[in-house]
């Protein structure tokens, strides 16, 4: 047991050593290798379906992602990983199912909100992409990403003072952002009260 425990931490070791130096294909090998010896192991799983993704085969990140979500269907970060891939390959509707899911199971995790919300904008349900943005600013209220994308659906949704008000919040501690958003939505039409 003990020798099983030292050859698992060996082989994560080595892994996480490899993508510190940059070499993602070499740490691919590894955690193939663990899956061969440890075929559950939900974190060498999980670790080869972000390898996967980072080296570009996005359907082996996929096939990957689904096969640990078929021994661990209540993992929110997981359902989140599997959102992310599913938004990439360009599949709107799965990677909304996959971001609900996370909320479900890990009702905190900012990040799913986020995608959530951007899905929901891609798929031109902008109503409902403002709650899941709403919740995904509660969550990380100083993270400018959240607001940044509130302000464009308030924009879309001709809520010109919704929008207004997160250009001001904004400036508080983004004025970068808040400065684009001014840009973007004066380029737009969009007439903001002063």
């Amino acid at each position: 047991m003990m020798a099983q425990r030292m050859a698992y931490h060996w082989r994560k070791w080595q892994a996480l050593t490899c993508l510190l130096a940059g070499r993602h294909a070499a740490a691919q090998a590894v955690f193939s290798a663990m899956l061969l010896r440890w075929p559950d192991d939900a974190y060498a799983l999980a670790s080869r379906a972000s390898v996967r993704m980072q080296l570009g085969d996005l359907a082996a990140a996929l096939t990957d992602s689904e096969r640990l979500l078929a021994r661990r269907p209540e993992d929110g970060p997981a359902w989140f990983n599997h959102g992310y891939m599913l938004e990439a390959a360009g599949q709107w509707q799965a990677a909304l199912h996959a971001f609900e899911r996370s909320v479900v199971h890990a009702s905190e995790l900012d990040r799913a909100w986020y995608g959530q919300g951007l899905v929901l904008m891609r798929l031109g349900r902008l109503e409902e992409a403002t709650v899941a943005l709403r919740r995904a600013t509660e969550l990380q209220p100083l993270s400018p990403h959240g607001w940044y994308q509130l302000a464009h659906v308030h924009a879309a949704l001709c809520q010109p003072e919704e929008a207004r008000q997160i250009i001001e919040h904004l400036q508080s501690f983004e004025p970068q952002v808040a400065a684009q958003l001014q840009r973007e939505t004066a380029s737009a039409g969009l007439p903001l009260a002063a």
